[in-house]
């Protein structure tokens, strides 16, 4: 059966990553750490064979492929295309806050939330349920115009965990055991049967010192 290779990168560093600040479909820039990661991610993928670059049209995902896009080796081009169906989950009135103030503001709601309650959505946000479907046609139709060829999509974490979860069986209200690093590497396989996962939460390009920037 023929099938579509996956590289799958959340983002790099935000300041609101930092800051515990849930950014949703807001619009966030990397900060300098995460502009530094995604060019080590990119410098790791400079040899890789990369059919497309599948990118959430929010900013610090957008710079994210920018970046694995300029430091390809090859002489052909690799091009960026944005996709709304990868944004992160919606978080409505909840984005722009803190845990801790959301905590405070709403603590039934931030309960049913941390509990991953799949049918809660904050005001104006996305259920689980939701994001899970959107996620699911997303790489669907993505993946199925690339068979025997391999693409990079860059997003969200809200968005890797579906994958992760979609990829191993796993509940979406299951607690979660597994990384979601920004700029990590994961790999996945795609046929008309779903996903399968060959690797996760590569970050050796961000603890290596000896792969040389200033090559790129």
């Amino acid at each position: 059966m023929s099938a579509t290779r996956i590289i799958a990168i959340r983002h790099g560093e935000t300041a609101w990553n930092v800051d515990t600040r849930l950014q949703g479909h807001l619009d966030v820039g990397l900060n300098a750490h995460g502009q530094w990661q995604a060019r080590r991610a990119a410098l790791a993928l400079a040899d890789e064979d990369i059919a497309v670059i599948y990118t959430s049209d929010l900013s610090r995902a957008r710079a994210t492929a920018q970046a694995i896009a300029d430091h390809a080796t090859s002489p052909v081009p690799r091009k960026v295309h944005p996709e709304i169906g990868l944004r992160e989950r919606g978080f409505g009135i909840f984005e722009g806050q803190t845990y801790a103030q959301i905590s405070m503001d709403w603590p039934e709601e931030s309960r049913r939330w941390r509990q991953r309650d799949p049918h809660f959505a904050p005001e104006g946000g996305e259920t689980l349920t939701q994001l899970r479907e959107r996620i699911t046609r997303t790489v669907n139709s993505l993946a199925s115009r690339h068979l025997d060829e391999q693409i990079v999509l860059v997003a969200h974490g809200g968005v890797m965990d579906a994958l992760y979860r979609m990829a191993t069986g796993q509940d979406i209200e299951s607690p979660r055991s597994w990384d979601l690093g920004n700029a990590a590497i994961n790999r996945l396989l795609w046929t008309p049967d779903g996903l399968t996962l060959v690797g996760w939460a590569d970050t050796r390009h961000l603890d290596e010192p000896t792969l040389d920037e200033a090559s790129a």
